[in-house]
């Protein structure tokens, strides 16, 4: 199942009003991860009613006019406007609410549920199985083995493994001497929050300041 949004802890300096990193599920890691798979007009197509700098934007809206007697025989602008984007299993797509994915699923046929050592297994649910004959039509549910884990992520998208230690090193790096200006606040990035953090991550080193803090005051939660 798509998952819509996601939660995460800003550990944040009040008294420079900055987020010094933020602790984060799996969740949220994937999304900053796939952001490198998006193809341009992807990140075109969703930041041009945000403001987005320079001239991709006016290159998309010009392809977006553009006669289709102008493209080649049997081309599609949509490979351009909208192209497939590839996607995890876990299936996070926060962002590309309508844009066609290509994420890898596996079928097997129902005799693998027999005592058979060597089952088979396909990409293509109408591939007949070797054994039976019958189509391998049943779809692998993807089950993610590695846990629960906790990663830190620091206000320029830096990500690693949470720790304790590393969280202190953090603060020793930043020359935290009162713990007092410290404060934890819980967040929930939707659809607006993914945007505006895609946006940031291109025009910015202070991202997550940038999207969950922006002009408000920080001190009231």
């Amino acid at each position: 199942m798509a998952v819509s949004e996601v939660s995460l802890k800003l550990l944040i300096d009040t008294k420079n009003e900055k987020v010094l990193f933020a602790e984060a599920s799996k969740d949220f890691i994937d999304f900053l991860f796939n952001l490198l798979s998006l193809p341009m007009g992807t990140v075109v197509r969703l930041l041009q009613k945000k403001d987005m700098v320079g001239c991709l934007p006016d290159l998309y809206k010009s392809i977006e006019n553009l006669n289709e007697t102008y493209m080649q025989p049997n081309a599609s602008k949509d490979v351009l406007l909208k192209p497939k984007v590839a996607t995890p299993a876990s299936g996070f797509r926060l962002l590309l609410t309508d844009v066609a994915s290509t994420t890898t699923k596996v079928y097997v046929c129902k005799c693998n549920n027999s005592n058979y050592s060597n089952p088979y297994a396909s990409h293509d649910p109408n591939t007949i199985c070797p054994r039976c004959s019958n189509r391998m039509a049943y779809e692998v549910k993807f089950v993610d083995s590695r846990g629960v884990v906790t990663y830190m992520v620091m206000d320029d998208l830096v990500v690693t493994p949470m720790s304790t230690i590393s969280s202190i090193s953090l603060l020793n790096k930043f020359n935290i001497q009162d713990v007092g200006i410290l404060q934890e606040k819980n967040v929930t990035m939707g659809m607006d929050e993914g945007l505006k953090l895609l946006k940031e991550s291109l025009q910015s080193k202070s991202v997550l300041t940038k999207t969950f803090l922006g002009n408000s005051k920080i001190y009231s939660d």
